[in-house]
């Protein structure tokens, strides 16, 4: 069966830094898309960026250009996502996504699989 299981999430202070990996079992990151959306409470699930089994340039939101760096290793199966310079507004269930193909798309709908997400809480 397929799932995605989400870690690294925790509570850091305004400037800090977080690193979030996604592990996937019963399927292979080198032939999906994974992504990264994030939702705050009362808020629309957010794109975060995603990277692509068939090149290791990944896409990211404006709002995390710069600040958020995606990486794969497939011989891992895992994704993850790098998190620096954080604020409040990054504070988010943070879930990764995959689709099998090779185009990224900011739209959720577009995904298959998800995890069940790790908490990212940013203190000012």
């Amino acid at each position: 069966q397929v799932q995605l299981v989400e870690s690294g999430g925790g509570l850091v202070q305004a400037g800090g830094s977080l690193r979030l990996s996604c592990v996937g079992s019963g399927l292979s990151f080198s032939r999906h898309v994974v992504a990264w959306f994030r939702q705050a409470p009362g808020k629309e699930r957010e794109f975060v960026g995603a990277i692509t089994w068939s090149t290791t340039d990944p896409s990211y939101a404006d709002s995390v250009k710069g600040r958020f760096t995606i990486t794969k290793t497939d011989a891992n199966n895992t994704v993850s996502l790098q998190m620096n310079n954080l604020t409040p507004e990054d504070s988010a269930i943070y879930t990764c996504a995959a689709r099998l193909g090779a185009l990224t798309y900011a739209d959720g709908t577009r995904y298959n699989y998800w995890g069940q997400g790790t908490q990212v809480t940013v203190s000012s």
